[in-house]
């Protein structure tokens, strides 16, 4: 069973990242004409760029997912439907805080509007955090669940910086599922968001020729969500720290030392730690090597607590991963001589 879903999973790969890839030759001309991202505070780009890519990434997503559940012969539920109903709204909120930007508050609410439709399609006796009242645990994951939309969102800003997330995440996902540990629609779900992904790459690359925009990055900030309160929910909590970490790092460090600065954080600023480095010598491909790196030995962490389950080798991870990510934080502040 496991070998001919290997063969589903990498032609569902191939299809996301191939049909994502068209969908961009085919929406450049308009995302050029309606959707450019002009240079300000936060910008690491000199030219006006047409954003917008994220509407290739998520459709592609969604369809390869539907290729990888229907198309292949698989015998599986799908995603709720309200997941992805909800994936469509916070994408088309992107959309428009792409060509106008919006509101901070009308566009907070509509984030949280999707964010509370996913927490409510879970299933009731999922439980991350088992030592809590479930209806405070809810509260817990929307809190969290709209920070980590925004922190995706935030560390958009330099090229490829969302791919060096995405894929060794997603891929991780994969092979933790394939463990056992994440349930086989997710897997899925992993699958076509990293196949999307690589398929905008080649367009994102240094110096790019297209951003994801506000509508990828926030819908992928809400399936990357989603997809690990799945994996913590099966008892695994640790690996789904350990997946997003590094950025979990760099956006909460970053926003802590604002509001210590009486800064207006929803302002444009360039003070990710990715963003220093760029600031104080490292190229980009230097900032987006070195992030990739440390996701994927991040993602070897993860695994090892489903491999070898406990918890002297999930504080053991954790500790590990925290040593890595200071690690790469502290280089990035350095900067190169």
């Amino acid at each position: 069973m496991t070998a001919m879903w290997a063969v589903r999973d990498i032609a569902t790969a191939a299809f996301s990242a191939v049909l994502c890839a068209g969908l961009i030759v085919l929406l450049r001309p308009a995302l050029r004409r309606y959707a450019l991202a002009r240079p300000n505070a936060r910008s690491s780009h000199y030219e006006p760029t047409p954003q917008g890519g994220g509407i290739a990434v998520i459709a592609a997503t969604i369809a390869a997912t539907g290729l990888g559940i229907f198309g292949l012969g698989a015998s599986i539920a799908p995603p709720p439907a309200t997941v992805l109903a909800a994936i469509v709204l916070i994408a088309g909120v992107g959309a428009a805080d792409d060509i106008r930007p919006l509101a901070v508050i009308p566009r907070l609410l509509l984030q949280a509007l999707a964010i509370a439709a996913v927490i409510y399609a879970l299933p009731d006796e999922l439980r991350t955090l088992p030592i809590l009242p479930w209806w405070l645990e809810r509260v817990v994951l929307f809190l969290a669940g709209l920070w980590f939309v925004n922190l995706v969102n935030f560390m958009d800003g330099i090229d490829w910086m969302t791919v060096a997330e995405v894929v060794p995440v997603a891929a991780a996902l994969v092979a933790i599922g394939y463990l056992g540990a994440l349930p086989r629609d997710g897997v899925i779900v992993a699958i076509a968001l990293g196949g999307a992904m690589i398929g905008f790459a080649y367009f994102n690359r240094p110096v790019a020729r297209l951003f994801l925009g506000d509508v990828g990055s926030l819908p992928t900030g809400l399936l990357l969500g989603w997809l690990l309160v799945l994996l913590a929910g099966n008892g695994n909590l640790a690996a789904a720290l350990l997946l997003p970490l590094y950025y979990l790092a760099d956006a909460t460090i970053t926003l802590i030392r604002r509001l210590a600065g009486h800064e207006r954080i929803w302002q444009a600023h360039r003070t990710h730690f990715y963003q220093v480095a760029t600031d104080r010598g490292f190229s980009v491909l230097d900032v987006v090597a070195r992030v990739f790196l440390v996701n994927v030995c991040l993602g070897a962490l993860a695994a090892i607590t489903i491999i070898v389950p406990g918890r002297l080798s999930d504080l053991g991870a954790l500790m590990a991963g925290a040593v890595l990510v200071i690690w790469l934080l502290a280089a990035f502040a350095k900067g190169k001589k």
